[in-house]
């Protein structure tokens, strides 16, 4: 018995950890072509709008999953997800609204998208 519950953990862990790495590896997606995007500005201008509608969708999924009542998480990490989901997606629209958005706008969501990802490799 002892053995096939230390073999459910081993299985769930891997499933977390898989998924952890998982987001953490889109968010550094998204941080790379929004960095890249800054760096070539403004050759990159058409490439802004894809781009921040990807970053968008990955929060909103992340979003999604932290406000669910199943999530393993606990109720102050999930607030502070939700909360930062909410800042990105209003950093998002003015950049998306802005008539002429400059690259320095980007700083912030690179920056968060970063932070968020390392925080999750290292969970």
């Amino acid at each position: 018995m002892h053995q096939q519950g230390a073999s459910a953990y081993q299985q769930t862990a891997k499933i977390v950890e898989s998924s952890r790495e998982r987001e953490s590896a889109l968010l550094m997606k998204a941080a790379a072509g929004l960095q890249k995007i800054k760096d070539e500005w403004p050759d990159s201008y058409d490439s802004l709008k894809p781009a921040l509608t990807f970053n968008r969708k990955l929060w909103t999924i992340f979003m999604a999953s932290v406000t669910k009542d199943d999530s393993p998480l606990p109720h102050d990490v999930r607030q502070n997800i939700a909360n930062l989901g909410m800042f990105i997606m209003n950093q998002t629209r003015d950049i998306l609204l802005d008539v002429n958005p400059q690259p320095q706008q980007l700083d912030v969501l690179v920056r968060l998208n970063r932070q968020i990802a390392a925080g999750l490799r290292g969970m």
